[in-house]
Parts: C-alpha cells; structure tokens; sequence
C-alpha cells in the first residue's frame, strides 16, 4: 500500500471528511482491519485564508508547497491538497514536489464524464466560480461546460461557506439558499451538480439534488484510494 499525503486543514471539516474517507475506502477493497497509510500536515486555516488574496496567493503556495516538500520527504506517495480553492496554488505544489498532487479537479471530471453529464453546476467558493483555474481544467481536460449561479447566489454561497461550514454550523435556512440556487441552475440547463467545495457535502446531499451529484471531497477520497492501492477503473 502507498502511502497518501493529506495537505490539510482546509478547514479542518472537511479534512475530517477525508480522513473518513479514505480510511473507509481502503477497508472496502481490503477488508478485515485495514485502513489507510496516511500523513497529514494540517494548517491552521485562519493564517492560510488571510493569504487568499491576489498578494496573498504566493506566500500561500509556497506554504502548500513547503508542507508537500515535508509529507513527501516523510514518505508520502502523492499529495492530496484537502480543498478546491487551494487548488489555485496546486502548480507551485506541484512544481516544488517529486510526487504527483492528485487534482481534485481531475477527480471530478473522470467522474463526470462517466457518468455522462455536460454541464455541471457548480456550488463552491466565489474564486472557484469564477476564476479560470478550476473552470478551464474542467473545459480543457474533460469537455465540461459548467455554469455557475448567477452574481447575487455566487456572494451568499461563498458567504455560506466562510462563515458557517467551515466553521461545522449547519442552517436549514443555508440549505434553502443552495437549493434554491440549484433550482435556478437546472432551469438555466445544469444536467448535474457538483459540490465543488469540500465542505459542503456537510449541508447538502444527494438525497436533496433531482439530478446526479457529485462531492468532490469523496472524488477526491476515492482517488486517493485508487493510487494508494494500485486500483484499476474497473477495480474503483
């Protein structure tokens, strides 16, 4: 078995998310009581969000990177950064890192195009909405044509996830805010959506969604998985 790096506290709720995860994943394959061979850096996630503005975006990857640089030098296989906005430094990770960074955007777009969906709808922070980061790798990489709410949900959305989740408050009255801008995404002409930020598979599921879903914090688990146990398509 591999041994997978977790870049975490991201927050710290979702990490929790995949460390459940991945623990649960590799004991489907293997059974008995295996679980996962895991590292963990986790920030602390006041710092990291201070730095996530157009001046503060390389100090932050250099921070992502140096906590790479550290799992993979304690035996760490791949890396895993515990969140879709951080995804944004996920180059200098890269760069700065003998180990693949599995992308959690890839993630998502091998599951999407399985599942045979075009255009996704995507929950998530404003900058994953909005920045070519995340939206071009999906366009690029896996022919997606995500849409995204319009300006007014995109600011209650993002709202949502820095001042409730992750800090773990759950509101119905939050969730009636996503659904409803589900409901405007499938009549604009979604054919999916996607929790495009790892927390909030913590408010929403797919009990909730009238269409396929997809939580890219378990993509992301699943992924990891697959690597750590050298899993085929057939095999995930």
């Amino acid at each position: 078995m591999k041994i997978i790096g977790l870049i975490g506290g991201l927050s710290w709720e979702s990490t929790a998310t995949y460390y459940t995860e991945i623990n649960r994943g590799v004991r489907e394959v293997l059974g008995g009581l295996h679980s996962a061979k895991l590292l963990l850096h986790s920030f602390d996630f006041a710092e990291i969000a201070a730095l996530q503005t157009e001046a503060g975006w390389p100090e932050a990857g250099q921070r992502l990177a140096d906590a790479g640089r550290n799992l993979e030098a304690s035996g760490a296989d791949c890396l895993l950064i515990c969140s879709n906005l951080m995804h944004r430094v996920a180059p200098a990770v890269q760069s700065a890192c003998g180990v693949e960074v599995i992308h959690i955007a890839d993630a998502l777009g091998e599951a999407l195009q399985a599942a045979g969906v075009k255009s996704p709808l995507l929950l998530a922070t404003r900058s994953v909405m909005e920045e070519p980061f995340y939206l071009d790798r999906l366009r690029e990489g896996f022919g997606m044509q995500a849409l995204v709410p319009d300006a007014q949900d995109r600011q209650e959305i993002n709202r949502i996830i820095f001042d409730e989740l992750v800090r773990g408050v759950i509101s119905p009255q939050s969730k009636a805010v996503y659904l409803e801008a589900v409901r405007k995404g499938r009549q604009a002409g979604a054919d999916s959506v996607v929790f495009a930020c790892t927390e909030i598979g913590l408010l929403l599921s797919p009990a909730d969604m009238d269409c396929p879903s997809f939580d890219t914090a378990k993509l992301h688990a699943q992924a990891a998985v697959a690597f750590a146990l050298n899993l085929t398509p057939s095999q995930r």
